[in-house]
């Protein structure tokens, strides 16, 4: 298992990516409705903090199986949630082209 250290940098970098590229959506097409993509940001936002939370407070600290088996959950999650962004702004960006 990577540190601690390391898993809340791949964090930081993966959300904050997200945002970044939301944040260049917007200022691409500056007529595009901000609330979804303020909602999208939120969204990252409340992913990371949520990730950040779960990495310091679990149970059963003292199995290794379990921490192991945690901090994996965590990656997936990760994983799982920035995908799910990445295609809620990619559904805003196809609907910008079809109008």
């Amino acid at each position: 298992m990577a540190s601690i250290r390391e898993l809340k940098k791949e964090i930081d970098n993966q959300i904050f990516g997200v945002i970044s590229d939301c944040m260049l959506f917007m200022s691409r097409h500056p007529d595009h409705d901000e609330n979804e993509l303020n909602a999208i940001v939120q969204e990252a936002y409340q992913l990371r903090n949520n990730l950040i939370y779960r990495i310091y407070h679990f149970d059963n600290k003292e199995d290794a199986r379990a921490v192991k088996n945690h901090f994996k959950e965590i990656k997936s999650d990760l994983s799982n949630g920035v995908d799910q962004l990445c295609m809620k702004l990619s559904s805003l960006s196809s609907k910008k082209k079809k109008k």
